[in-house]
C-alpha cells in the first residue's frame, strides 16, 4: 500500500518544495565546476557561499569554519578520526557515550584498533549523559569529548553547554553529533562552547548525501579525503553545489520557522505520547519526557515484536521505525534501549513515531485510532501477555 501518513522524519525527510526549486538552476544552468574561473564557474562559487553563510547563521558560527561533506555520518567520521590523527602525539584516549549513533560508535572501535582508547560512558534512564560522569572519565592524555546532541532513536537532548564546560576546563575538545537536532532546537556553537558538530540535510528536508561540519577556527584536524585543496584543504572532491545549496536553503527554512513549528510539534508530539500510553496497556515512554526533540515519540511495547508492528501499520499506509534507520535490517535489539536498562523483550517491542513540519493533527486522530487495535492483535499470539492476563 501507498503510505498515506509518514512518521519516519528521523529516518529522512522529504525534500521542501522551495528547497528543490533552489537546487534546480544548479544542475543544468549553473553547471560550473566551483574551482573554475569562468562565469558559470563563479556562479557556483558564489552560491556555495551563500550557503555556507546560511549553515553557519543557522548555529552562530563563522561561514569559514563549515566544510561541507557528503551527510552526518562523515562529519562524525571526520570529526573524530581527524582530531585523534592531528593529536594523537598529545593523547590516545576519548570518551563518548553508549548511546551515540553508530556513525561516532563504529568509528570509536576503529580508533580503538589503531591504539586509541575509548571510554563508553553510561547514561540514566531517561537517556542523559551525566556531566560529572565526564569529569570523572578524564585522563591525562584525553583529547576529545563526543556526545550526540539529541538522540536519534529517543529523542532525549543531552546537556551540551555543561559537557563542554567540563572538557574546556580541561583543556580538551568537545564534539557533537547535532545531526537530529540542528533546525529543531536552538543551537549557538560560540555560547555552547562546541568545537566541532555534524549535520545532515536529509533530515531536515534537503536531499541525502549532503551535510556538514562546523570545525571552530584553530582546532586541528586532517582530512579524510585527499586529493584536492577543496573546503580550505579539508576535504579534497568537487563541490556538490546542487546539494549545497539544497542544504543552505533548508537550514535557513528550518531555523527561521522554527519558532512557529516548535510549539505545535510538541502539541502533537505530546498528545500522541498521551494518547498511546493512556489506551494501551503495557507501554512506556523511552527518553526523556520534556527533554526531549519536538516531534520525537518512541515507545515500548510489552509482549509483541516491532517488526510485526511496523507491518501492519505499512499495510495501513503508515511509515515507521522501530529505532534507527542504520539498523533497521538488523535482529539485535537497540543498543540504545539497552543502554538505558530495558529488557530484551521491551527493546525488541519499541516504536518510533517521529513528526516534523508536514504531520497533521488528523494524522494523530488516525495512529491513536489504528495502533491499539494492532497492539492487541499481536499480543494476542503471545504465550507470556496470555500468562500475564491470567
Amino acid at each position: 500500500m501507498q503510505t498515506k501518513i509518514y512518521f519516519d522524519h528521523a529516518a529522512t525527510t522529504p525534500v521542501r518544495k522551495e528547497v528543490l526549486e533552489k537546487m534546480l538552476p544548479y544542475f543544468t544552468e549553473y553547471y560550473g565546476n566551483a574551482s573554475s574561473v569562468y562565469g558559470i564557474a563563479k556562479e557556483s562559487k558564489q552560491a556555495m557561499e551563500r550557503a555556507r553563510k546560511q549553515v553557519a547563521d543557522a548555529i552562530g558560527a563563522k561561514p569559514e569554519e563549515i566544510c561541507f561533506t557528503a551527510g552526518g555520518s562523515e562529519s562524525d567520521n571526520m570529526a573524530l578520526r581527524g582530531v585523534a590523527e592531528a593529536l594523537e602525539k598529545r593523547g590516545k584516549h576519548i570518551i563518548t557515550s553508549a548511546i551515540e549513533h553508530h556513525a561516532v560508535l563504529h568509528t570509536c572501535e576503529y580508533l580503538e584498533k589503531k591504539g586509541f582508547r575509548v571510554t563508553y560512558l553510561p547514561t540514566d534512564a531517561d537517556g542523559k549523559v551525566s556531566p560529572a560522569d565526564v569529569e570523572r572519565a578524564i585522563e591525562a592524555d584525553t583529547i576529545l569529548v563526543s556526545i550526540m546532541f539529541a538522540n536519534n532513536e529517543i529523542g532525549t537532548i543531552e546537556p551540551i553547554e555543561e559537557i563542554a564546560a567540563v572538557a574546556h576546563k580541561h583543556g580538551i575538545l568537545f564534539h557533537t553529533d547535532a545531526v537530529q537536532a540542528v533546525g529543531h532546537v536552538p543551537i549557538d556553537v560560540e555560547k555552547m562552547g562546541i568545537d566541532l558538530l555534524s549535520l545532515s540535510g536529509h533530515k531536515l528536508g534537503a536531499p541525502k548525501g549532503i551535510g556538514a561540519l562546523y570545525i571552530r577556527k584553530g582546532t586541528p584536524i586532517k582530512p579524510l579525503i585527499y586529493g584536492g585543496a577543496q573546503e580550505r584543504n579539508r576535504r579534497a572532491g568537487t563541490e556538490n553545489i546542487p546539494g549545497i545549496v539544497g542544504l543552505g536553503k533548508a537550514v535557513e527554512l528550518a531555523v527561521n520557522s522554527m519558532e512557529e513549528i516548535t510549539p505545535r510539534l510538541q502539541q502533537m508530539r505530546d498528545r500522541l505520547i498521551d494518547g498511546i500510553l493512556e489506551k494501551i496497556p503495557y507501554s512506556k515512554l523511552n527518553g526523556h519526557r520534556t527533554d526531549r526533540l519536538p516531534g520525537n515519540c518512541n515507545i515500548s511495547f510489552s509482549y509483541i515484536e516491532g517488526e510485526s508492528m511496523l507491518l501492519l501499520l505499512d499495510a495501513l499506509g503508515i511509515a515507521a521505525s522501530s529505532g534507527s534507520a542504520c539498523t533497521s535490517g538488523s535482529l539485535d535489539p537497540s543498543h540504545v534501549l539497552m543502554a538505558l536498562g530495558l529488557p530484551h523483550e521491551q527493546a525488541h517491542g519499541s516504536l518510533r513515531l517521529t513528526l516534523d513540519w508536514d504531520n497533521t493533527e488528523e494524522e494523530i486522530d488516525f495512529i491513536l485510532e489504528k495502533l491499539p487495535g494492532i497492539v492487541e492483535r499481536l499480543r494476542q499470539m503471545s504465550p507470556l501477555y496470555e500468562a500475564v492476563k491470567g
